[in-house]
């Protein structure tokens, strides 16, 4: 049945998380200690990198522009959160809403390329240990990184374009920011063309990277196996395991959110999955990094050492 005496909508309404003032309170400071944990780990990390030589190597070249994006797409977010709850729900204004949404989606569809460099990263490094710094050489690092970030905004680009000329009427209320699925649903316009293109295209950045991890990781495991030692083989998987780790939480997140049949989603459990991977994976990536980390454990307490002698002085 068609709709009638439909208001276009100019502003969204970002709701909370609950309607109990004490239980926001309690959401407020989980939100602001993780918010503030993400920003001094993953900042620490890029600070890190750049002050100590030993780190200045393909790998952690590419780690830092991971925290990079971590840093700014958790901030995309999060002060929205913390605003969100301590009022019950903010008007966004429906530019507002777009440039969130397209800053968000740079930074995620970017981080999808880089999680699929660095996984390229480790093969080489793994398979042609002595070939390493020539075929990773600085100019192929920042062309590598650069090509990334042109994916990333060109894929934010066309799922803005496609998302905000459809027209939203009636109810403009959604999860606590500017996300593609709550968007789609509060459309009023035929949106088939522009799904098929938004999915299309979003199942080929997912899929895309996915592979390209895939093929990278059977590559070192052919190589892991020829090594003659058992500890060798070890210690060699050792060097992919945190990258193992932040690919599974990242790239799980975002298939559950995004690659779901519309009859297997439920709100709940989308605003679950959006908050971990929006909130949770970039403060959980700085530890998954650096904690079984020799390498950056070593530059901390250097970095740290050279601190305290200084303030000594």
């Amino acid at each position: 049945m068609a709709r009638i005496n439909l208001t276009t909508v100019s502003e969204f309404i970002l709701m909370g998380f609950t309607d109990h003032p004490r239980l926001e309170r309690l959401l407020f400071l989980v939100f602001l200690s993780f918010y503030l944990v993400t920003l001094l780990g993953n900042v620490g990390l890029i600070i890190l990198i750049h002050l100590d030589v030993q780190l200045h190597t393909p790998m952690y070249f590419f780690l830092s522009h991971l925290s990079l994006l971590d840093t700014c797409y958790t901030s995309v977010i999060t002060p929205q959160i913390l605003a969100t709850l301590t009022t019950g729900q903010v008007v966004i204004s429906f530019g507002q809403c777009s440039a969130q949404f397209f800053f968000f989606t740079i930074c995620a569809a970017t981080e999808c390329f880089l999680l699929a460099v660095k996984a390229y990263d480790r093969y080489v490094a793994i398979s042609n240990p002595l070939l390493y710094t020539v075929a990773m050489n600085p100019r192929i690092c920042w062309r590598v990184v650069v090509g990334a970030y042109v994916c990333g905004v060109s894929a934010a680009i066309l799922c803005t374009t496609c998302t905000f000329t459809l027209s939203f009427c009636d109810n403009n209320q959604i999860n606590f920011f500017c996300d593609l699925p709550p968007l789609l649903k509060l459309a009023c316009s035929d949106t088939t063309s522009n799904e098929i293109i938004i999915i299309f295209f979003g199942n080929f950045v997912i899929l895309a990277n996915a592979l390209v991890i895939l093929i990278s990781y059977l590559l070192i495991i052919r190589a892991i196996l020829r090594v003659k030692s058992s500890g060798g083989r070890a210690k060699t998987f050792s060097t992919c395991a945190s990258h193992l780790t932040a690919v599974a939480l990242f790239f799980g997140s975002l298939v559950f959110m995004y690659l779901r049949t519309g009859s297997s989603k439920s709100p709940e459990e989308d605003k679950a999955v959006s908050v971990f991977y929006t909130v949770v994976i970039p403060m959980l990536n700085p530890l998954i990094y650096s904690l079984r980390n020799k390498d950056v454990k070593a530059a901390f307490k250097k970095v740290t050492g050279r601190l305290q002698v200084s303030q000594k002085m």
